[in-house]
């Protein structure tokens, strides 16, 4: 589908009254009004295109941004692509639609790193909104990458634009819900953010104690980490009998 047809399928969506209950949660309200269901399901119906997707975000629209997101191709993206949507954020929503792109690309890690120490407010989100995705959909990175990141939710949790604490906050309860061990380190980060005295830094370790601490996700974690060791065991068992029967046959 070109551009044109693109939009004009943006158009025939267009819902003009959603724009003032978008605004009452900060999206800008110079939109079309459509729903991220019903973009998603025209994001299907286009498939992976990249060179759709570069022209739909040059657009500016909110939703073809949001569509251009969904429909690239993460194989495909280069580091400067990444680089200038980054910079072209403007709001909450489409820094995290694009960072479900983002997190796809062999680049995020590094760029959860190297945003995190920018100084534009959805940017620096990025950067810990890839940290919140990583530690849920990331089920090959071990927990040192984890902990790695940690002292980066400590430098910025001093900063207290809304936009920016509330994702250092969702970093630090994701990344202590993967497992009991990162869940004791995050505990430990939350309570050195709130003895470091600052405003945001106390609301951010006084909400993620709240949650870590919780009987609820205690209990998840333990359930967790207990059939993980089942399923270690039952990998082992094999390669035991293997062992065992090759001894015999020795």
């Amino acid at each position: 589908m070109t551009l044109e047809e693109t939009l004009a399928e943006l158009r025939a969506l267009a819902h003009p009254a959603r724009l003032r209950e978008n605004a009452r949660v900060a999206i800008p309200a110079d939109g079309l009004g459509i729903t991220i269901p019903a973009l998603r399901k025209l994001a299907k119906t286009l498939g992976p295109d990249h060179k759709l997707a570069l022209e739909l975000w040059a657009t500016g629209i909110h939703e073809a941004r949001h569509l251009a997101a969904m429909v690239d191709d993460p194989v495909v993206v280069t580091e400067a692509q990444l680089e200038q949507w980054a910079g072209d954020f403007d709001s909450w929503d489409i820094c995290d639609g694009a960072c479900v792109l983002f997190e796809r690309t062999p680049f995020a890690w590094a760029k959860a790193v190297e945003w995190s120490e920018r100084e534009e407010e959805f940017v620096r989100r990025a950067a810990f909104t890839l940290t919140a995705y990583f530690a849920v959909h990331d089920k090959s990175a071990d927990d040192a990458r984890f902990l790695a990141l940690l002292p980066l939710i400590r430098a910025c949790a001093d900063d207290d634009r809304n936009f920016v604490k509330k994702a250092v906050n969702w970093a630090l309860r994701s990344i202590g819900k993967r497992n009991l061990a990162l869940n004791a380190a995050a505990i430990d980060m939350a309570e050195q953010i709130r003895a470091d005295g600052t405003r945001s830094g106390r609301w951010i370790a006084s909400d993620a104690l709240r949650e870590l601490r919780s009987d609820a996700v205690q209990a998840r974690l333990r359930q967790k980490d207990a059939l993980r060791e089942q399923g270690r065991q039952v990998q082992a068992k094999p390669i035991e009998s293997e062992t065992r029967v090759r001894a015999r046959q020795v």
